[in-house]
């Protein structure tokens, strides 16, 4: 059956292992995402001040993705991410400590975060990278879009686990589940044997294949467009729906953690939708962008925090197809030599705007509503399904 071959990366050990890793890591890192938000908004009732987090969390993938890239073509993925789990789980601990003190401020958890995203920018990379030496090239395509349903997966349990844990807790609590999680994916990596991993070519400098930029390819700057601008407008949806939900709709932490959990329950079925087709291709993000800009359109018209929570899974299912085509498309359009420095770029177009995309968003958001911040990335979307009709349309 077609649906059931979504699955088949699952009959991989190193990838189900890796894949399980993935699911708790993202999963504490929602308890962590989500404590964080709430004690920011509780002590400034501003989601510009939030969009503070977001800034120093994202900020050092502006300056140093280009370089992780690099690195991930010159250094086994599998031994980057035993680094920065490890550095991970520290920074992570020391801001349990800063929490549980008697009072907190503010720019110490942009500090903290700031080093905390410094090595997030390293692991992100070398996250994608690993992919190929774990599957090998025939599996590469389902197997990079079955990777997103470990942040679906997570986001489904997650945010209402981190809700309870915040209320009944607090948010050094939620730190010290994430510090377990990173502990957790150190283990795991340790499980996979290097000897059973797929080795990539590395780049030739005489090989203009292999050596030249990802840049230098046509379709892959079309989807670097697209990238950019769908996560500048559009994906900005851990300070939006948190804002939304808090400003708008003077929800507290366990609303906040049902509407991220609702969303998660449909970007599980877009992941499996995406990692259907064997191959995917450049047109293929037509209906991504569409699917996601129609699923913000819709969530932006919700006047209630019911029909909010309603429309969440609508929302995830747009999520969670987006992400699993345009991550199978970019690794399917470079050689295994150029992944790092593609997926670099990838990355920074996504992650990379989300300080950017976080201030213009906060200030929508402070000036308008979140509502209205939906309806401009869904509206983003949308323009963006247009561009890669005509652009691939023109290229034909």
């Amino acid at each position: 059956m077609p649906g059931l071959a979504a699955f088949t990366p699952f009959q991989n050990p190193r990838f189900s292992l890796y894949f399980t890793g993935q699911v708790i890591s993202n999963t504490g890192t929602w308890f962590q995402n989500l404590a964080l938000s709430l004690v920011v908004l509780q002590a400034t009732g501003s989601a510009s001040a939030l969009s503070g987090v977001t800034v120093a969390q994202f900020l050092p993938l502006l300056v140093l993705g280009i370089p992780a890239g690099r690195l991930a073509d010159r250094v086994r993925p599998r031994t980057i991410l035993l680094v920065t789990a490890g550095a991970q789980a520290i920074i992570v601990a020391v801001l349990a400590i800063v929490l549980a003190g008697p009072t907190v401020e503010v720019w110490t958890i942009y500090a903290l975060v700031l080093v905390l995203g410094t090595a997030n920018t390293f692991d992100r990379v070398a996250a994608q990278a690993i992919i190929f030496e774990l599957v090998g090239p025939g599996a590469l395509s389902r197997a990079v879009s079955i990777s997103t349903i470990a942040l679906a997966a997570a986001r489904s349990i997650g945010p209402g686990l981190a809700g309870l844990a915040f209320a009944g807790w607090g948010a050094s609590a939620c730190m010290v589940v994430n510090a377990a999680s990173f502990l957790i994916v150190f283990v795991s990596l340790l499980l996979i044997r290097p000897s059973r991993l797929h080795r990539r070519p590395r780049a030739d400098r005489s090989d203009p294949r292999t050596s030249a930029s990802p840049l230098r390819s046509r379709p892959f700057v079309i989807l670097a467009i697209v990238n950019v601008v769908v996560a500048l407008f559009g994906l900005n949806l851990m300070l939006v729906l948190t804002s939304t939900v808090t400003l708008d709709f003077a929800g507290d932490a366990t609303a906040v953690g049902a509407v991220h959990a609702m969303n998660a329950v449909g970007a599980i079925v877009g992941g499996l939708l995406a990692a259907i087709p064997a191959s995917v291709s450049l047109r293929s993000l037509i209906g991504g962008c569409a699917a996601l800009g129609f699923a913000l359109m819709v969530n932006a018209l919700a006047p209630t925090l019911p029909l909010l929570l309603l429309a969440g899974p609508l929302l995830g299912l747009g999520v969670g197809y987006y992400h699993g085509t345009i991550n199978a498309a970019a690794q399917s359009s470079v050689a295994p030599a150029q992944l790092g420095r593609a997926m670099s770029l990838v990355t920074l177009g996504n992650y990379g705007m989300a300080p950017l995309g976080a201030l213009l968003m906060g200030w929508v958001t402070d000036a308008l509503s979140g509502r209205t911040a939906l309806a401009i990335g869904g509206a983003a979307a949308l323009l963006s399904a247009a561009f890669v009709a005509i652009a691939t349309r023109l290229r034909s």
